[in-house]
């Protein structure tokens, strides 16, 4: 049989593609939990027999398929090929071993042909709640952050582990979400399998190596032309974030060399106390994708795309937490390091990046139950919800940042009826944050507010999971900086940025989430640009004119069209 040409491998490779985004819309479309429904919290990936990520699905994070790609190898390792058989299906949470905290669910499949295995297939999901203390950065070590599952089998041959199931059911607050979520996730890995029989059958293939070789080799060339192409040099880059109790100082210097680019995270700040560290693998994808962006965003992912892009970080900093350190925020941190790469890369490559934005997603999770000061109603219950929020992402060189859009993390911004329909929640409040985008020729995307409380006859935790609270996003070349985040209790009184804190019967909390930086001077920005943030709601009278000196007949007139419904 002869070796297909490069357009049927062409061909071949999005087929592929396609194959691990319907694996990808499955795992949305049968999920329990609103943060894979709703939100996308997700990754879909096929891999081959070695291992190596050939594609992944559009659809998800970087920060989920960028350190699943590592993950089979893990199991591989710890399942032993040889025992490998069809039917078998195998199951992770470990953060260091699979996408960075327990949180997270990663499952891995093996393929077979005829008897022999040519692949496997791979998806993470985060899940509501996993035991322990809760979804939050409270614990002191990785122990108390909930049921560690090793990296075993799910199911063995087909025959689903019960006894497994029965000990996740007995640690975890919403057992019928979990395990209905595990049940997705392998469900997912095999529309995916079968949909890679069907290609190989088309095709005429006994595996996956010519495939393998086609994409992984023309990717890395693809991947090493582009860093060719850029001008050799060395920058420094940092970051200053609010931590849990103290500042957080992320340092990183990113060499542009032949063949591959290194970013060296010395200098930053050790590990925290508490639950904000961030396994090395988290801080490579994140720090894998800010670069992939920026440099060779038309490249698909896969393990040669990746390959060129070298990250290190001194052990027990807190971009590189090793067990037994509290990470299950990891996010929190490691969502900022696509912009402290930024603040080197702009050094290098002028008017490439884009300016600081919210960084991390605007996450909060509610623990409901009847209130305990009074008799509650007979209907009132026990229920956790969380919800994904975003704030503003940072003005681009050219374009203004996009609002209450999630970058670098891509994750979607919950619907409150989506929210509200798992338990007894009530969202009275979400629009955007007028004046919080930074100025500048381009402005910075604008955050949200956000009120949250229960239910009548219900008391809650909230567990806050915020950062630029005392760091807003910074300006680039002149830019504004974005608002910070505020939150307060109804009554005015001020919470923690992060932490679990009791809201009573009654009470409600009001968030305030971050503003993206601007991008450029202020007074660069084009009349049309101001004058259209006015009329719709973006800038107030007073940020016009003390941002961009506007004068008040100006103001007073785009006011007035914008009452009569005039269009800008």
């Amino acid at each position: 049989m002869s070796e297909p040409s490069k357009v049927v491998f062409q061909v071949m490779w999005n087929r592929l593609i396609s194959i691990v985004e319907e694996q990808a819309q499955a795992l949305v479309r049968t999920a329990f939990s609103t943060s894979v429904r709703e939100a996308g919290d997700l990754s879909a990936g096929v891999y081959n027999e070695a291992g190596e990520m050939l594609a992944q699905a559009v659809t998800g994070t970087p920060g989920h398929v960028n350190a699943m790609a590592d993950a089979v190898g893990h199991f591989i390792r710890r399942i032993g090929r040889d025992t490998m058989a069809e039917g078998d299906v195998y199951i992770t949470n470990d953060p260091w071993e699979g996408t960075g905290h327990k949180h997270d669910i990663t499952v891995v499949t093996p393929s077979f042909h005829h008897g022999h295995l040519i692949g496997f297939f791979a998806c993470t999901a985060h899940i509501t709640d996993i035991g322990g203390r809760g979804f939050g950065a409270d614990a002191n070590d990785v122990h108390e952050e909930g049921l560690y599952i090793p990296i075993m089998r799910f199911a063995d041959k087909g025959a689903v582990d019960q006894t497994l199931l029965a000990i996740i059911r007995g640690n975890v607050r919403e057992p019928d979400q979990l395990v209905g979520d595990i049940h997705a996730l392998a469900t997912c890995n095999e529309i995916g399998h079968r949909r890679l029989i069907e290609m190989i059958a088309e095709f005429d293939l006994a595996d996956l190596t010519g495939i393998s070789d086609f994409i992984l080799s023309h990717s890395r060339q693809a991947t090493l032309d582009a860093i060719n192409a850029l001008t050799p040099g060395v920058a420094e880059g940092q970051m200053r974030i609010d931590g849990y109790d103290r500042p957080i100082d992320l340092c990183v210097k990113v060499s542009i060399e032949k063949d591959r680019i290194v970013t060296d995270w010395e200098g930053t700040s050790g590990l925290d106390k508490k639950g904000i560290n961030v396994p090395l693998v988290y801080t490579k994808a994140y720090a894998c994708y800010a670069l992939k962006c920026a440099i060779a965003p038309e490249i698909p992912n896969n393990a040669a795309s990746l390959a060129p892009f070298e990250i290190t970080a001194p052990v027990n900093s807190i971009v590189n937490a090793v067990h037994p350190a509290p990470v299950a925020l990891r996010h929190v941190i490691g969502h900022m390091v696509p912009d402290t790469v930024y603040d080197a890369l702009d050094k290098l490559l002028p008017g490439l990046a884009p300016a600081q934005g919210a960084g991390c997603l605007c996450n909060f999770q509610v623990s409901l139950r009847p209130r305990m000061d009074a008799p509650a109603p007979e209907d009132a219950v026990r229920a956790e919800v969380l919800t994904f929020n975003s704030g503003g992402s940072g003005a681009r060189a050219t374009l203004d940042g996009m609002s209450a859009t999630a970058f670098p993390s891509g994750v979607m911004t919950m619907p409150v009826e989506a929210t509200e329909q798992v338990g007894p929640v009530v969202i009275w409040r979400k629009e955007l944050r007028p004046d919080s985008g930074g100025a500048g020729q381009y402005r910075g995307g604008l955050g949200q507010y956000m009120s949250v409380g229960a239910r009548e006859g219900h008391e809650f935790d909230i567990q806050a999971m915020f950062d630029r609270v005392d760091h807003p996003a910074l300006g680039c070349r002149g830019g504004g900086n974005g608002a910070p985040t505020t939150i307060a209790r109804g009554d005015g009184t001020p919470m923690k940025g992060k932490g679990k804190q009791f809201v009573p019967h009654g009470g409600l909390v009001d968030m305030a989430f971050p503003g993206g930086a601007g991008y450029g001077e202020p007074q660069e920005r084009a009349r049309e640009a101001v004058r259209r943030d006015l009329a719709l709601g973006y800038i107030t009278a007073g940020f016009a004119a003390e941002q961009y000196g506007m004068a008040q007949e100006d103001i007073d007139a785009v006011l007035a069209q914008a009452k009569r419904g005039e269009v800008f």
